[in-house]
């Protein structure tokens, strides 16, 4: 943090809209670093895929069409730090519960749907439509208009810790939707017309989230800031910290037009793992959906490192 307080100081000092003072700004304070995978070529080239603020429909209580809850965190999920028990990975973390004193996995998506944390006033609201629902626990954040005209923003506030499995693969595997027809509209699509197959389906993905409600300006990602459409990238922070700008270079969704801006690592996200990998942030609703639904884009991206980050990196690998 030390080394990069002084330039974001001197970084909101600089007039706003100069975009000549930003340039020079950039190439007098850092040095850029192009992001390659752990394979012996250092392949540059990843995957950019795209995520959304989802808007749904729903109530503080079950009414009507109102009948699908979202959970708060349940008060019975031990999450154990490996790291903290000699001999094992230092990071390394393990989700479930207690049972006849022992450590088990927490209830999968289709026990939570089958009423496994029914009853013990949980339920953070209602909406009114599974596959909405489903979706909302994708991207991990959205508005839930209520009945009365207003809105309320719910965000990540857990998981139930087990993996997360992208259910397009499986609709892909089994031929029900074809590679170049593959998007979230479209599996949104197949899973509302489909909702006995649909219901088994997303039942697949045994990842279940939990919720909390969001004041003020949101959605907010892992950095624990307001994410900016357009300018927030999620990337694995195993690999890339949060906080450090980037320059995207990749495609518009569906097309080859260029795609190329500085963004900032402000999120993460369970499918997104590697060093040249990103989730590009579209901002909310449907609009919003258009870009990030069908986005798989080719891409790569440089790392901005201050001067003296980058300096030390240097002399340590020539030594």
């Amino acid at each position: 943090a030390a080394d990069w307080r002084p330039i974001c100081e001197a970084l909101a000092a600089l007039p706003s809209g100069d975009n000549e003072a930003l340039h020079q700004f950039l190439a007098e304070n850092f040095f850029v670093f192009q992001a390659v995978d752990e394979r012996p070529d250092g392949e540059p080239m990843g995957l950019f895929t795209g995520y959304y603020e989802s808007e749904l429909d729903g109530s503080l209580t079950p009414a009507g069409p109102n009948s699908v809850p979202l959970y708060s965190p349940p008060d019975d999920i031990v999450v154990a730090n490996l790291g903290e028990f000699e001999g094992e990975p230092a990071g390394e973390k393990i989700t479930g519960r207690l049972q006849d004193g022992k450590l088990v996995p927490y209830y999968s998506r289709a026990e939570i749907d089958a009423g496994a944390l029914a009853g013990r006033g949980l339920e953070l609201l209602w909406i009114d439509d599974p596959v909405d629902a489903f979706f909302l626990h994708v991207q991990g954040s959205g508005r839930v208009r209520l009945p009365d005209g207003n809105s309320l923003r719910v965000g990540y506030a857990g998981s139930n810790g087990l993996p997360f499995y992208a259910i397009g693969r499986h609709l892909l595997k089994e031929g029900i939707i074809s590679r170049d027809k593959a998007s979230m509209q479209s599996i949104r699509d197949w899973l509302r017309s489909h909702p006995v197959e649909g219901k088994a389906v997303m039942e697949l993905n045994h990842r279940y989230i939990f919720f909390q409600p969001i004041e003020g300006a949101g959605p907010v990602g892992a950095q624990g800031v307001a994410l900016t459409p357009g300018r927030s990238l999620a990337v694995d922070r195993a690999v890339i910290p949060m906080g450090i700008p980037v320059f995207l270079d990749s495609t518009w969704p569906g097309s080859d037009k260029p795609l190329q801006r500085l963004m900032v690592a402000q999120d993460t996200g369970a499918a997104i793992k590697g060093p040249v990998r990103g989730d590009f942030f579209w901002g909310t609703g449907e609009g919003a959906l258009a870009f990030a639904g069908s986005m798989k884009q080719p891409g790569r991206y440089y790392l901005f490192l201050p001067r003296t980050v980058a300096n030390g990196l240097v002399a340590s690998s020539e030594t």
